[in-house]
């Protein structure tokens, strides 16, 4: 019996050029497949396309919800202030760990409605510097907010409580999204990226060859596993 994910689609391939997380006809299949299921609390919460760009959820039950994909590691290939940085870098190790970061391992879905006209999350965690849309970041960040503690995200976090709300804690919403692989056993810390997590109080960038390979390689150990955890789950549909 043939997979109804390839863990191997690179989303750009079928986007036309333009973002894949809005112009993938794969990829916004395959999140509307992972992510319709039963929350932990047993309610159903199943996502139609019907929106553009967007998966969407209304029921009596659950509520409305609008999510969006993101794009959740990044190989900062493209940004200046790590081009020096990766110019020491053999171009075909980054573009290797660039074809993987748009495997659906790689991929998250987020709130995408605009509360208050401010930032959705996909927007405050690409433009904090303290986050750098690090996904391991943002995923503290996301512990931090069920304990009701702080962080570089709280406040846009906060905004959408309702979205969190509907997996309970910080374990349900590991489990529900396949993100295991990047949290310990027990669910109480996360796995980072890199070395000596300071709680946020350094850049998050690498700041050398070394910090950037530590980088690359974790993030490259999380995707490779939870592709594998996704087509395991998928394998069941």
């Amino acid at each position: 019996m043939t997979s109804p994910i390839d863990i191997s689609f690179y989303f750009p391939d079928d986007a036309g050029g333009l973002d894949p997380d809005k112009y993938s006809p794969t990829l916004r299949r395959y999140h509307q497949l992972l992510w319709s299921k039963r929350l932990p609390d047993g309610r159903e919460f199943d996502l139609d396309t019907d929106t553009p760009h967007c998966l969407h959820h209304k029921s009596e039950q659950v509520g409305e919800f609008y999510l969006s994909s993101d794009a959740a590691i990044h190989t900062y290939r493209d940004w200046k202030r790590t081009e020096p940085l990766l110019k020491q870098i053999p171009a075909e190790e980054i573009n290797r760990f660039y074809r993987l970061a748009y495997s659906i391992g790689a991929m998250m879905v987020f709130p995408s409605n605009k509360i208050d006209d401010k930032m959705t999350i996909n927007g405050a965690r690409g433009l904090s510097r303290k986050i750098c849309d690090r996904l391991d970041l943002t995923l503290e960040c996301i512990r931090r907010h069920y304990l009701g503690g702080e962080s570089p995200l709280a406040e846009a976090l906060d905004r959408y409580r309702d979205f969190f709300d509907l997996f309970t804690d910080f374990r349900g919403y590991t489990d529900f999204f396949l993100l295991e692989d990047l949290v310990t056993e027990e669910r109480f810390q996360v796995k980072f990226f890199t070395d000596n997590f300071d709680d946020f109080a350094s850049t998050p960038l690498p700041r050398d060859v070394s910090t950037y390979r530590t980088y690359m390689n974790r993030s490259i150990e999380f995707v490779v596993a939870r592709n594998q955890r996704i087509l395991a789950w998928a394998d069941q549909l």
